[in-house]
C-alpha cells in the first residue's frame, strides 16, 4: 500500500516538472520598458516619446562642434547642426582639421517622433529633458544610446548594446568635448 501510493505521486511530480520545463523552454521572454535603455537578448519595441518643434529646444545645448574620446577609440570630431527647427543633422568628420565630411546623419521630427539613423539603422527618441535625450533601437540596431550634457561645453555618449545569450552587455562612454567653431 505504500508503494502504490507513493508511486502515483511520483509519477505525477515527474509528469508536473516535465510540463513546466516544456511550458519554460517555449515561453517568451520577459518584456522590459521600451522607455528605459536596459538590455536585453530580445527587446521590446520602443515606445517613441510623443514629441513637438518645442520639445526639440531642450537639445539647443548639443549644437556645436565636438571631440569626442572614449577607452581604446581614437579621437573622433562631429558637428552638431540645426537645419531647422525639427531637423538636426550629425557630420562626422575625417580628422581634427574638419575639413571632409565623411557621413552625415539626420534626425527628424516626423509625425511626433524623433528619429534617425544610418546605414539602415534607425532609432527613435524614447525620453527628452533639458539635460539628455534617450534613442532606442527601431530597425536593424544593436544598442541604445543616451546623449546627457555635462556643462556648457561637455557632454557625454552612452551606447548601451543590446545583451546577448551568452554574453552580457557593457556600456560604452564617450566623451565629448566642445571645439571653437570652425565653420
Amino acid at each position: 500500500m505504500i508503494l502504490r501510493t507513493k508511486f502515483p505521486l511520483a509519477v505525477m511530480l515527474f509528469f508536473a516538472i516535465g510540463l513546466l520545463t516544456a511550458y519554460a523552454c517555449t515561453s517568451k521572454p520577459m518584456a522590459i520598458s521600451a522607455n528605459t535603455p536596459e538590455t536585453q537578448a530580445t527587446p521590446t519595441p520602443a515606445t517613441p516619446a510623443r514629441l513637438t518643434a518645442e520639445d526639440l529646444k531642450k537639445l539647443r545645448w548639443i549644437e556645436g562642434t565636438w571631440r569626442g574620446t572614449g577607452v581604446s577609440q581614437p579621437a573622433f570630431f562631429e558637428r552638431y547642426r540645426w537645419e531647422n527647427d525639427t531637423t538636426l543633422a550629425v557630420d562626422s568628420f575625417e580628422n581634427e582639421k574638419l575639413e571632409k565630411v565623411t557621413d552625415t546623419t539626420r534626425f527628424e521630427l516626423k509625425d511626433g517622433e524623433f528619429g534617425g539613423g544610418s546605414e539602415g539603422a534607425r532609432y527613435v527618441a524614447t525620453a527628452v529633458d533639458d539635460n539628455a535625450i534617450t534613442f532606442a533601437p527601431v530597425v536593424k540596431a544593436r544598442n541604445w544610446f543616451v546623449w546627457k550634457r555635462e556643462s556648457k561645453d561637455s557632454w557625454t555618449a552612452i551606447i548601451k548594446p543590446l545583451a546577448k545569450p551568452d554574453k552580457p552587455a557593457k556600456d560604452i562612454i564617450y566623451n565629448m568635448e566642445r571645439l571653437p567653431d570652425a565653420r
